[in-house]
Parts: C-alpha cells; sequence; structure tokens
C-alpha cells in the first residue's frame, strides 16, 4: 500500500462512498481535485487562461468517467499577493471557457492570497446511469481509447526546458463524453486515465479482485503515462462489435488489449502522489 492508498484507506474503510472517480449520492456525483503550481504546472509551461481551463477539465473528466452530466462547479483559488488584475482576469476566462464548453455553472468558492498559483476545483454532476470501477467479470475485455503515452513524453520535454505543440494533450485534454453516453449500457466497468494505465488497471483489479490476461502488448513507458485523461472500460465480449460499432460513430479510437481473469495482478509504474 502507498502512502495515498493508506490515507485513504483512513476514510474509504467508514464510507460506501469512496472509491470510484467521484463519489455518487442519490443520482449526484461529487468530485475534486487539487491543481497546484510546480506540482501540477509550471507557470512557463502554459498561459494562465490555459492553466486554469485545464484544472477545470481534469475534474470534469471524472464526472464524464462515470457517466454524469456536469452541472456546478466551486472554485478555490489560491494566487500570488503580487498578481495583477489582468492577470486575474486571464484566469478567470479560462474557468469560464470550460464551463461554458460543458454546459456548467460556477457557483462559488473561496479565493486567498498565497506565494504562488494553486486551484482546486470541485464539480456537482448529474448521473441516472452511472458507470462505476466495480462490475468488471472474468472473461470481459478490457479497452482504453485514444492514445497512450504521449502526456508523459510532452512532461519530460517541458521538465528539459523544451516545447510542446499547441494541440499537445497536455495542454488540451479531449474527453470522450459521448463515447462514454452512448456506450455505458454495453460497459462493465470504467474509469479515467489518470495516474497511468498500469496504476488504473491496478485499481480496477483491487475493487473486482480480478487480474488480467495482456492480448497486446503496452510498454513501460506507455502504461506508466500519467494525465492521459483516456477512458479505461472493460466489457461482456458479447458487446465487442456494438462497442467498436460506437465508438466510429463517436470518432472515438480504442484498443482492446487485455481480458480480465482469475490471477494477480502488480502494477510496474511507482505512485505519482507521493
Amino acid at each position: 500500500m502507498n502512502l495515498e492508498e493508506y490515507f485513504i484507506s483512513h476514510f474509504s474503510t467508514k464510507s460506501k462512498h469512496i472509491g470510484d472517480d467521484g463519489a455518487l449520492i442519490n443520482g449526484y456525483v461529487y468530485s475534486k481535485d487539487a491543481f497546484f503550481e510546480n506540482i501540477h504546472f509550471r507557470r512557463s509551461w502554459m498561459s494562465l487562461k490555459e492553466i486554469a481551463y485545464r484544472s477545470m477539465v481534469v475534474n470534469i473528466s471524472d464526472a464524464i468517467a462515470m457517466n454524469a452530466k456536469p452541472l456546478y462547479a466551486l472554485l478555490a483559488v489560491a494566487m500570488p499577493k503580487n498578481i495583477s488584475k489582468s492577470d486575474m482576469k486571464e484566469i478567470s476566462s479560462g474557468f469560464m471557457l470550460a464551463a461554458k464548453k460543458y454546459g456548467i455553472d460556477i457557483i462559488g468558492g473561496d479565493t486567498i492570497s498565497n506565494t504562488k498559483l494553486d486551484i482546486s476545483v470541485t464539480i456537482i454532476s448529474q448521473t441516472k446511469n452511472p458507470l462505476l470501477r466495480r462490475g468488471m467479470k472474468k472473461g470481459h475485455l478490457l479497452a482504453y481509447t485514444g492514445k497512450l503515452g504521449d502526456s508523459k513524453k510532452d512532461l519530460k520535454k517541458l521538465l528539459s526546458g523544451g516545447m510542446i505543440h499547441s494541440r499537445s494533450k497536455f495542454r488540451n485534454i479531449i474527453l470522450r463524453d459521448k463515447f462514454i453516453s452512448t456506450c455505458t449500457r454495453y460497459l462493465s466497468a470504467g474509469m479515467d486515465i489518470s495516474d497511468g494505465i498500469f496504476s488504473d488497471l491496478d485499481k480496477l483489479s483491487i475493487v473486482n479482485v480480478l487480474g488480467y490476461d495482456f492480448l497486446k502488448k503496452i510498454s513501460k513507458d506507455v502504461g506508466c503515462s500519467g494525465e492521459e485523461y483516456e477512458m479505461l472500460v472493460s466489457f461482456d465480449p458479447r458487446n465487442r462489435k456494438t462497442l467498436q460499432r460506437r465508438a466510429a460513430q463517436t470518432r472515438t479510437p480504442i484498443t482492446i488489449f487485455a481480458k480480465a481473469a482469475r490471477k494477480r495482478y502488480k502494477n510496474r509504474c511507482k505512485s505519482h502522489h507521493f
């Protein structure tokens, strides 16, 4: 058990709502993410508008992953004391751009002075047909959307002082909301890929008490690439053609790469959190 899992275990044993991308309560999903300067980003990597936009979208990803419609957002923003009004305007424009794109009403939050820019976002969503991590069964196939690995490559470029393309996934996250909303009835389990597919497979493995037989090889660089925000899903093999057809209709690339099996699974990646 890593330090993050150890900390969460103090609460998860006492709450039935902890364990998915968000907390499902009476048809509503509550999710929260932190986006801190020098931890998740550096000011030199992106504009303030891009930083604010990304901080919202990484949290909206949790709602999409559970087939929930984002409704409201609460923002907590800690800003340097010397921040200018034009900088504040740029930050707010990033929040509003994400809110407009996904139909979200920003209903409040808190601001505080700080030595750096730190952002925390809470998203409140609603769902009639939630997609949970629990539900995968032996023999079910696993697939991921999009292409994996580019986030880690681009992060390495940024850390070494290099530049990344304006359309890089690190800057412009693509959420698979249309794919999930049209395919949820055919999926047995799902979650977004935020810690790397190997680490997120571990989460599915633990909750469903299953391991995997891999049908395609995934390199460690790709498997440990975090902050992809693609979808990891499982489904009954009988729904394979239907899922592939729905993926094509929503222009969503999917790769079927493993089958759930009664065996142990070992995560090959280090924790992204500690």
